[in-house]
């Protein structure tokens, strides 16, 4: 039993579990009904996304120093009770059952997914 870090879109692997949406905005032009069959996620849970400014910041992050201003932001947001809820419970169920949680990024190394992989594993997370 563990989480999967996913890039949403992408075809999922066997026993991938149940895929989350980490994301602000659910993915432009797709029916809510086909978010799953699309390989996108089965629950979205923008809880657990940056905020909107903070995402522009996050894509616009040409070099390490605005990489590490947007990382430091997006931990400070992720310290909010509601999101320190939330990966404590993926945390916990982690343990019991195979999840997956993603973004739209390409890169995942300069994607929230990275720092939220991490925040998981801090908190205890089985990670694949």
């Amino acid at each position: 039993m563990a989480i999967r870090v996913v890039r949403l879109g992408s075809p999922r692997t066997p026993g991938e579990g149940l895929r989350l949406g980490t994301v602000r905005r659910p993915p432009r032009g797709v029916p809510k009904a086909e978010h799953a069959s699309r390989d996108f996620y089965d629950v979205w849970l923008p809880d657990l996304a940056p905020s909107e400014s903070l995402v522009k910041q996050g894509l616009g992050a040409v070099d390490d120093l605005a990489w590490r201003r947007f990382v430091k932001r997006y931990r400070a947001e992720m310290k909010r009770p509601e999101a320190t809820r939330l990966l404590a419970l993926l945390a916990a169920l982690s343990h019991q059952t195979n999840l997956s949680v993603g973004c739209y990024c390409a890169d995942e190394a300069r994607c929230h997914r990275s720092v939220l992989k991490a925040l998981l594993e801090e908190c205890g997370a089985s990670l694949v």
